[in-house]
């Protein structure tokens, strides 16, 4: 008997042994089961934002006509502008062009007498030697009737009113030739008086003065010429010297 109670204490301790085996299998299975549930939906509800951004991309990245023309335009906006600064810039150096060709065309017109000019002064300084080699006295002479004259014919002349003519005629042609020159913008000038300018003057001799500042020009033996702001031959002159 009791052999038969060991058994049957025996069996009811396994069976209720495997049951409660069974019962936390199945508990930790639906606990498992749970928990994939929960992650999965988790998951799924962490993608679905993403899902969403991007189906909102592509509705803003799609390309519409008016976008496409929006962007045509504004391209050609920009190579307008650019074309248009490209010819703002062309116009200048153009009108830059015409600029500079015409001073140097004026420039060419000005000074293009200017070596027949400086072989002219040549002629103009032998005309004022050839005035200044008659003293004025001369002309008195000219003036007043020789004591022969009472004796010679009405219609002739003396000596000394030829001379008068011939200095007149002269005179005439020197200022005549200045005055040609004048027309062509070649002015002379004289600096007595003035300081030296190595740049305009040429110094033959230097001598002591007494009163007077040392490099003032005290002479000008032959006078200098411009051509218009250019110097066409510089004047010759005598400096004074600084004793010090």
């Amino acid at each position: 008997m009791n052999a038969a109670y060991v058994r049957q204490a025996f069996r009811s301790s396994t069976a209720s042994l495997s049951s409660r085996t069974i019962g936390r299998s199945s508990r930790d299975a639906l606990a498992s089961h749970g928990r994939r549930i929960v992650s999965i939906r988790q998951y799924s509800d962490d993608k679905a934002p993403a899902a969403e951004v991007d189906a909102e991309k592509e509705v803003e990245t799609e390309i519409t006509p008016e976008t496409e023309l929006l962007k045509t335009i504004k391209a050609k906006e920009a190579e307008t502008a650019d074309l248009k600064s490209r010819l703002q810039y062309l116009q200048a150096d153009f009108l830059n062009l015409q600029r500079n060709a015409a001073r140097e065309k004026e420039q060419q017109r000005d000074f293009a007498i200017t070596r027949f000019a400086g072989d002219l002064l040549e002629t103009v300084d032998v005309l004022a030697l050839a005035l200044k080699s008659v003293p004025e006295d001369a002309f008195a002479q000219a003036d007043s009737p020789s004591p022969d004259s009472s004796d010679s014919s009405s219609n002739s002349k003396s000596v000394q009113t030829y001379l008068k003519e011939l200095h007149q005629g002269v005179d005439m042609t020197h200022r005549l030739l200045l005055s040609t020159l004048f027309k062509y913008h070649v002015k002379p000038f004289d600096p007595t008086g003035d300081m030296f300018d190595p740049n305009q003057h040429e110094a033959m001799y230097q001598a002591p003065i007494p009163g007077k500042e040392p490099g003032t020009i005290l002479e000008c033996q032959k006078t200098g010429y411009m051509i218009k702001d250019r110097l066409l031959r510089a004047a010759q002159v005598g400096v004074v010297q600084d004793t010090s």
